[in-house]
């Protein structure tokens, strides 16, 4: 009778434990409580993921993030709760018209809405295939909004979300990572130091030159006619 030498052993058992380990990783995979792949996942350390902007109405803080995560507090930040999203997709705008209706962007273009100040949400649009990410989300009123993105990504919806229509407001391509309001203007915060400018409500976008050259990334108004805008290693820039 042949006795095994202690290396044949050893990978036997090599091969046995390989054997365990791959068991238990299809067992999981296939486990009927794993969560469906369109959803976000509840985290314990969800409040240490990278989160990628953040609204406030009165006492009630979204924030959103990497892996479909939603954050939200209903006192003023002191506590935070995790809201399931019906994506895994990383979101990287949010917007509140008021403390129920909200919407949020992200990476393949999905789109989601909440009409119950957070608590739930529901995918009202979202393009794959075109394999470029939408970065903010604003809202005129309770049914006229945009979205924008990278690529000089446009879309409009005047129903509230339900519906998105895509147009250009530049012949460039830059990425449009940020729009807000100063006065009864609105603004873009673009790439290649780009600023657009709207003074009827997003119907026509003028192009601003400024002084930088590199991406700009925010802005906030000051007053009714002042504002900044800051972007890439730390620049900012201000005009009234």
């Amino acid at each position: 009778m042949r006795i095994p030498s202690q290396s044949s052993q050893r990978i036997q058992n090599y091969r046995q434990l390989l054997s365990a380990v791959l068991l238990v990783l299809v067992a999981l995979l296939i486990s009927p409580s794993s969560a469906p792949a369109e959803s976000s996942v509840k985290s314990k350390l969800v409040e240490k993921s990278l989160l990628l902007d953040i609204f406030s109405v009165d006492t009630l803080v979204v924030a959103v993030g990497e892996r479909g995560h939603i954050l939200r507090s209903e006192n003023a930040g002191q506590s935070w709760q995790q809201s399931e999203a019906p994506t895994r997709a990383t979101l990287t705008g949010v917007y509140f018209h008021n403390d129920l209706l909200g919407w949020a962007v992200g990476h393949d273009q999905v789109i989601l809405r909440t009409e119950d100040g957070g608590k739930s949400w529901q995918q009202v649009f979202s393009a794959p295939e075109e394999e470029s990410p939408l970065l903010d989300v604003w809202f005129t009123d309770a049914k006229h909004g945009y979205a924008i993105g990278a690529y000089g990504r446009f879309l409009e919806t005047i129903d509230g979300g339900e519906t998105w229509d895509s147009r250009w407001i530049s012949e460039d391509d830059f990425h449009l990572n940020k729009m807000f309001p100063v006065g009864q203007s609105l603004f873009i915060a673009a790439e290649a130091g780009m600023v657009y400018r709207s003074d009827d409500n997003g119907e026509s976008w003028q192009g601003l030159l400024t002084p930088y050259e590199g991406s700009f990334f925010g802005g906030m108004a000051l007053d009714d006619a002042q504002l900044l805008i800051f972007g890439l290693r730390g620049n900012i820039f201000q005009s009234s």
